[in-house]
């Protein structure tokens, strides 16, 4: 196996890397205390090509790969995993299921705008898995059939992007036999309303709102794929949701290990750098150990996607890691930089706060008893 990135993915990571500095970073920290979702800094995300890293060109992608997809991801999370975790969400939860089980007149509608970043896409799919036939987390919406229509009732904790997004992709059991459906709606339709906005305790510019379904009725021609089929997407969406949630957690903790380095390197005790120290010295080499072994994990998981192998262990295994190392990471350069890192005015705080939102299932749908399973096949 060749350790090396693709000449696709190289460039990607030296484009990123300067759209980051110059566009992303520098306002992280207000979005973050603004709990603000910037909708211009998505948009220009799309005119990169990020929110089309994944689709064919004929529906407005780049044709690209799933590495060269988890590099943008990690790039964009060293400045801002906040930002990172919208381009996946609307990427996993809504342009690929649209994507692959659309019908074709839905995916001429919806994908393309979605897949050139002109539309943002947002979700609601906790609770789906093999554990949970009637829903977890709160999540209580089901579905009725009248006619050529679908009505829906009830209420989901956690819609993605919630009073932003042009286009949501709904998983809801059918009331009379639990199947699962996967629908679109959006959120002007009659009978959705949106509480306001979930505090979290990182991630806090990407919105997420409690979702009343009230007798919302859309038409049949809305349901995405077979009849009862909704389950069976909602898992297959899961190997790509691991992928995603793995590169974050790279992108933090490496974004945490450089601001420690570059501290400690600077902040000076009796006269010499904190970073000559020995005790400093083993923190930073095992925070750059777990952190590569972290990112080797994920390019070993983006290699058997694109080469269209079972990753399914692969994928869980590299979430799994990937998170805790980056909590680990974040907590440490936390330490490295004292009393300060737990002050607004540094960033480390930040990346502490969001590692711990990507170590949760908040970025897996609720999905994380089938990561576990999936450890373990």
């Amino acid at each position: 196996m060749r350790f090396q990135l693709t000449e696709e993915a190289e460039m990607t990571r030296t484009v990123l890397q300067q759209f980051v500095r110059e566009q992303v970073a520098p306002a992280a920290v207000a979005r973050d205390e603004a709990h603000l979702f910037d909708r211009a800094l998505f948009k220009q995300m799309g005119q990169l090509g990020l929110t089309g890293i994944l689709f064919p060109e004929r529906y407005g992608g780049v044709g690209g790969d799933k590495l060269t997809y988890a590099v943008a991801l990690e790039e964009i999370a060293k400045g801002c995993a906040s930002s990172a975790t919208s381009l996946a969400m609307h990427t996993v939860y809504c342009a690929w299921p649209i994507y692959h089980f659309g019908a074709e007149p839905i995916r001429e509608r919806v994908l393309i705008p979605l897949v050139q970043g002109t539309a943002l896409g947002g979700a609601c799919l906790a609770g789906v898995t093999r554990q949970s036939e009637h829903g977890t987390n709160g999540a209580s919406v089901t579905a009725d059939e009248a006619g050529d229509w679908i009505r829906l009732n009830g209420s989901h904790p956690v819609m993605l992007h919630a009073g932003y997004a042009d286009t949501y992709v709904i998983c809801a059991p059918m009331a009379r036999n639990r199947q699962w459906n996967m629908l679109l709606i959006n959120d002007q339709e009659a009978g959705l309303t949106l509480k306001p906005t979930v505090q979290k305790l990182g991630l806090h510019a990407v919105p997420v709102a409690e979702a009343l379904f009230q007798n919302c009725t859309i038409p049949r021609e809305q349901r995405i794929g077979r009849f009862g089929s909704g389950a069976k997407a909602v898992s297959t969406m899961l190997q790509l949701g691991q992928l995603s949630a793995a590169a974050i957690a790279v992108g933090i903790a490496q974004g945490a290990l450089d601001e420690a380095t570059a501290y400690a390197k600077t902040r000076k005790q009796f006269g010499v750098a904190i970073g000559r120290q020995q005790g400093i010295l083993f923190k930073l080499a095992d925070m750059s150990v777990r952190t590569e072994a972290s990112r080797l994990l994920i390019y070993q998981a983006a290699w058997q996607l694109d080469a269209g192998l079972d990753s399914s262990r692969a994928c869980a295994i590299a979430r799994r890691y990937a998170a805790r190392t980056a909590v680990a990471v974040a907590t440490e350069a936390v330490q490295v930089f004292g009393g300060y890192g737990y002050m607004r005015e540094y960033r480390v705080e930040r990346y502490m706060r969001d590692a711990k939102g990507i170590d949760s299932d908040f970025m897996l749908g609720g999905m994380i008893v089938e990561e576990e399973l999936r450890i373990l096949q």
